[in-house]
């Protein structure tokens, strides 16, 4: 851990930096899942939006 001291004596901790990296693009079969994870997030998405609204008519 990397300490320094200012000119009143109060010690100042810096946290150490960790290695910057380039992301790569994502390969075809992980845009697929990607897309696949959206299309079933919508889904449920729309199913708990549904079951709101019926909730709500009926009470």
């Amino acid at each position: 851990m990397y300490t320094t001291v200012n000119e009143e004596g109060i010690l100042n901790n810096y946290a150490p930096e960790t290695q910057v990296y380039c992301a790569e693009y994502p390969a075809v079969w992980e845009q697929q899942r990607y897309a696949a994870q959206g299309a079933v997030a919508t889904l449920f998405v729309g199913v708990l939006i549904v079951i709101s609204f019926a909730a709500s008519a009926v009470g």
